[in-house]
């Protein structure tokens, strides 16, 4: 439904992944859909917008403790709208752009 819905912005993709979906747009990693709820790529210039509208961030346990991710819920009425499921994918792809641009300009480590 989501890939039906992000087709006119962008190239969608779905892969499995942990135990539900990754969703890329344009080869860009923008979310997470598990357990029903979608989660989108978030980050300093885009996270408070989520925050603002009451959403969480992904989480999972790992080894007894919450690991938190840099994905955050999307707002329930996003998906039934496609505008504005729109407007939050492109941020979305505008933070995971960011992000790969951020990891890229970083110094490869030295292999010890």
């Amino acid at each position: 439904h989501l890939l039906d819905q992000l087709a006119p912005i962008g190239q969608p993709q779905g892969r499995r992944m942990f135990s539900g979906h990754g969703l890329y747009l344009h080869g860009l990693f923008i979310g997470i859909i598990a357990e029903e709820t979608l989660y989108l790529k978030a980050d300093d210039l885009s996270r408070p917008a989520f925050a603002a509208a009451g959403m969480r961030p992904f989480t999972y346990r790992s080894r007894g403790r919450q690991v938190a991710l840099s994905f955050w819920e999307a707002p329930a009425d996003v998906v039934e709208d496609p505008q504005a499921l729109w407007r939050w994918a492109r941020e979305a792809m505008r933070a995971a752009g960011r992000a790969r641009a951020e990891k890229q300009g970083r110094p490869r480590r030295s292999p010890t």
